[in-house]
């Protein structure tokens, strides 16, 4: 904040900040607090609120833990997320590592590129282009065609359809946390170690994976909120023949906001869900010991 005055001096500084504050008032904090008060009020026809049945009530919670199908569908959404984050997170080390420690030059410039460029596409597209490349008349099952090693097209979809449209939905959340840790690494230490004989297993698990916790603390945390808060994914995936049944949490959300018109109820689940990615951010920063200071840095 001191910065902030000495820039642009304590008018100027004074602006900013009161801008920021009034967006973040208007646009995060009111909207917020309008949502939570809707999750603990009663779905009431408008010429019933206000009146004696418009009272403060847990139902909209409760109605989560005792409807059996709600219930499982968010538990499977959240093994769900956390499976695709730990996908994430295998699939995103060995290229942020790589990018971070091993490339140089042109070829890093060309390899941050090629993962970038991609993502300027819209995610729905990204998504449904995966559909097409799985789908029975899709990329996969012509080549299979062709080599000969089925005779008929594959049903490709299921749960494994899904975690690979997610994976490649957020690889950038994880890439780029994991990448900004372990670009500040010193490299004499890994060359010290190897000098030492350490294997390259050993390396990674005692001197490159401690200075990125941050990293992938971040990573992780991204990645889950995302999977678990996304809609257009499995909603496009689940789509394809052989497809999984099982909804995904938020495509009940939406349904009681858009297709059933209940605000109190699929507020009350959206903040279900909210509350448990929270607790799995303090999780994350707990596992890899790591504060806001850390993850600021």
């Amino acid at each position: 904040m001191s910065e902030l005055f000495r820039r642009f001096g304590r008018p100027g500084g004074g602006s900013i900040l009161a801008t920021a504050a009034l967006w973040a008032l208007l646009l995060v904090v009111l909207p917020q607090l309008t949502m939570v008060e809707l999750s603990f009020r009663p779905n009431l026809p408008a010429v019933a609120r206000g009146g004696p049945e418009d009272v403060w009530t847990l139902a909209n919670y409760t109605a989560l833990w005792t409807n059996p199908l709600h219930r499982t569908i968010f538990w499977q959404t959240i093994w769900s997320s956390l499976l695709v984050t730990v996908l994430s997170l295998l699939v995103c080390y060995p290229v942020a590592y790589h990018l971070a420690q091993e490339a140089r030059g042109d070829r890093a410039l060309l390899l941050a590129t090629a993962l970038v460029i991609p993502f300027w596409v819209n995610e729905i597209l990204r998504t449904f282009s995966w559909f097409l490349i799985l789908s029975r008349n899709g990329l996969v099952n012509r080549v299979l065609l062709g080599l000969g090693l089925i005779e008929e097209p594959l049903a490709l979809g299921g749960v494994g359809a899904v975690m690979i449209g997610m994976v490649y939905a957020y690889v950038l959340f994880m890439i780029f946390p994991l990448y900004n840790a372990l670009e500040s690494l010193d490299r004499n230490q890994i060359e010290a170690a190897r000098d030492l004989g350490a294997p390259t297993w050993r390396i990674h698990w005692r001197i490159v994976i401690p200075h990125a916790k941050p990293g992938i603390a971040v990573g992780c945390v991204m990645t889950f909120m995302l999977a678990a808060g996304t809609f257009a994914v499995p909603q496009i995936m689940q789509s394809l023949p052989g497809g999984t049944n099982a909804r995904w949490f938020t495509q009940i959300i939406y349904s009681y906001f858009f297709d059933g018109g209940d605000w109190n109820r699929g507020a009350a689940y959206a903040f279900a869900l909210l509350a448990l990615c929270l607790l799995f951010v303090a999780a994350m920063m707990r596992i890899f010991r790591v504060g806001l200071a850390d993850i600021a840095k």
